[in-house]
């Protein structure tokens, strides 16, 4: 798993909190007795279902001290708790499991998403959302430059994240295990400002495993990012009011046991 800069990963925080605010928008549990948001980040989805069941017993799980420092500095009735999302298992049943831009970063996901059913109590609810960006300029260009330049040795078997597969997969995938299931797209047209946005974005998410391989090697990262820049300024325009359009796509999935 990456290192994490919540500083920098908060930037587009608007942009970023969107998709969980509407993921959970669309999770009709009336009084789950207990959460946990896998892949709490800094915690903006795990206090916002505090806020909306205030009796339940919520926890963020996260691999990230930095995040979990972030989301810790933020007053909440939260508990955080560090630890291996992708091996993690509950004492107990669980009621409600959310996650937001997380699950796209581990792999096997054909024994991932059973397993995060078999969690859940009778009538429980997994909800997800990943994004599903992988065939975008921005993504083929990470792709593209990581492995044509001098920094390609250097990067190793650092790469992007594994693709989201199409939402009908995961449906057959879970049909067997769920009572009800729900699996959309949605498409946001992000509206960013300032230099180089998508640069800055990807800095935050998509591009942290190949800055990390490169950390001992700093002239080799700025390199890498300047390559990045270039092609990344030529496939996401800036308009002449001074705005970018960056398209991104993100799959929702939401399955009741």
């Amino acid at each position: 798993m990456a290192t994490w800069d919540p500083g920098l990963y908060a930037r587009f925080g608007g942009e970023r909190e969107r998709p969980a605010r509407d993921l959970l928008a669309a999770v009709t549990a009336e009084a789950p007795r207990t959460v946990v948001d896998l892949g709490c980040g800094a915690g903006g989805l795990a206090r916002a279902c505090a806020a909306r069941w205030p009796a339940a017993s919520v926890v963020g799980v996260d691999t990230s001290a930095e995040m979990l420092a972030r989301a810790a500095g933020t007053p909440s009735p939260v508990a955080w708790s560090r630890a291996d999302v992708a091996g993690w298992a509950p004492d107990g049943p669980v009621d409600l499991i959310v996650s937001n831009a997380a699950l796209h970063w581990l792999g096997d996901h054909p024994r991932l998403f059973p397993r995060l059913v078999s969690h859940l109590s009778a009538g429980g609810v997994l909800a997800v959302q990943m994004p599903r960006n992988h065939d975008a300029p921005s993504h083929r260009i990470i792709r593209e430059v990581a492995a044509d330049g001098p920094w390609a040795a250097a990067l190793g078997t650092a790469a992007p994240p594994a693709p989201v597969a199409p939402g009908a997969d995961y449906f057959a995938l879970l049909a067997p295990l769920a009572a009800r299931i729900d699996v959309w797209e949605t498409e946001y047209l992000h509206v960013l400002t300032g230099p180089d946005p998508v640069l800055q974005w990807i800095m935050g998410t998509t591009v942290r495993p190949l800055l990390d391989a490169l950390a001992g090697e700093p002239a080799l990262r700025e390199r890498l990012l300047d390559a990045l820049r270039e092609r990344l300024a030529r496939a996401y325009p800036m308009r002449r009011d001074g705005r970018t359009l960056y398209p991104f796509r993100r799959l929702f999935l939401i399955a009741t046991r």
